[in-house]
């Protein structure tokens, strides 16, 4: 999580800030063979050198970034979710709950899928 503490403590919503790193700290946690790092100001991990899902904050959401592909695997599941969503990244409201179990499986997509990818991203 010290790759993060930097990121963290930009955010000046306490909340918001104890959002994110419940998040973050809960990916550690549950995938803790992922390597946390920040790319382009945005915390995410990656897995071999290739990206599994990123996050970033805004005014009224979490955005969670899992590429397009895992993205259109999951549609029914993050509009079931209530979660807005375009086909790159899909939002978590500051007042809504979490959806880890979602979060699990979309991580657990893309670490599967990307086993054998030698790029960051899908090509």
């Amino acid at each position: 999580m010290e790759v993060f503490e930097q990121y963290l403590a930009k955010i000046d919503h306490v909340d918001h800030r104890n959002r994110v790193e419940e998040i973050l700290r809960w990916v550690c946690d549950t995938f803790p063979q992922l390597k946390p790092q920040i790319k382009w100001n945005t915390p995410m991990f990656t897995d071999h050198g290739t990206f599994i899902i990123g996050f970033s904050t805004a005014k009224h959401h979490v955005s969670v970034s899992p590429e397009e592909a895992c993205m259109t695997y999951f549609a029914d599941e993050i509009a079931q979710a209530g979660y807005s969503a375009t086909k790159g990244l899909f939002r978590i409201p500051w007042d809504k709950p979490v959806n880890y179990e979602l979060l699990e499986k979309m991580i657990a997509f893309n670490i599967e899928e990307k086993a054998d990818c030698a790029s960051f991203w899908r090509k």
